[in-house]
């Protein structure tokens, strides 16, 4: 299975920022320029884009737009963008705006039968985000837990077309600990869907951990190791194979 690498760009207020466990008011800000931060990360090599609209996941729909614009104009990644997208309609004009990939966490979790059209309508184009504390799905920009389990919510799109699930521990975000290697291969050997890794990741050594743990894998998110510099692009390119 080849591993993709996903740098990300989290937007707050039109900023490229990076939080610590999700938190709003604990944001750093890194660039001011989005469309500049995108171009940067393809010119290290990078084939592909995250990008989530953080005001979007607390407001529940898109925020960021001008921003996002500003990144498909400047790179010719596919760019998958997760954050406030809640209905068929937002769904349909990101992806005519030219977003790859629309990410669903919060409304995977509210309206799953929204999700499985979705993704049987667009094969391909639609990646479930899960995002856990303790193995717990949390919802609405993290700032609710619930009672499922990460697992439990994977499995319930299988067979639907779903492109990809981007597993994220949260308490782990941001915080350059360690991605969380167990957590990830539990959910990538429990369904045959594509797991991208998220969260805590600070060196390449977590790259190696995440291909050597035996699950299938199929890439992980870049964040603030990337921004900090604790990850070299062509290393972490050259680890992924």
């Amino acid at each position: 299975m080849t591993f993709t690498l996903y740098p990300a760009i989290d937007l707050k207020d039109g900023a490229c920022v990076r939080l610590l466990r999700g938190e709003m008011d604990a944001a750093t800000v890194f660039n001011t320029d989005p469309g500049a931060q995108a171009r940067a990360f393809h010119e290290m090599g990078f084939t592909h884009l995250h990008v989530v609209d953080l005001n979007g996941a607390f407001a529940g729909e898109p925020v960021n737009k001008a921003a996002v614009e500003s990144i498909l104009k400047s790179t010719p990644a596919p760019v998958q963008l997760g954050g406030g997208i809640r209905t068929r309609a937002q769904i349909d004009a990101w992806l005519e705006a030219g977003i790859s990939r629309v990410i669903l966490g919060t409304i995977a979790l509210r309206d799953p039968q929204l999700v499985k059209d979705a993704a049987r309508a667009l094969p391909g184009r639609i990646v479930v985000g899960i995002d856990a504390k303790d193995g717990m799905v949390a919802v609405e920009g993290w700032a609710e837990t619930s009672d499922m389990r990460a697992t439990e919510l994977a499995k319930a799109f299988e067979g639907c077309g779903v492109a990809a699930i981007v597993a994220t521990d949260i308490g782990r975000d941001g915080l350059k600990t360690g991605v969380n290697v167990p957590f990830t291969a539990d959910l990538a050997n429990t369904v045959s869907i594509p797991v991208i890794a998220s969260g805590g990741v600070k060196s390449v050594d977590d790259i190696r951990a995440l291909k050597a743990s035996g699950a299938p894998i199929a890439g992980t998110i870049l964040g603030r190791a990337l921004y900090d510099g604790d990850i070299v692009a062509s290393e972490a390119i050259g680890v992924a194979g």
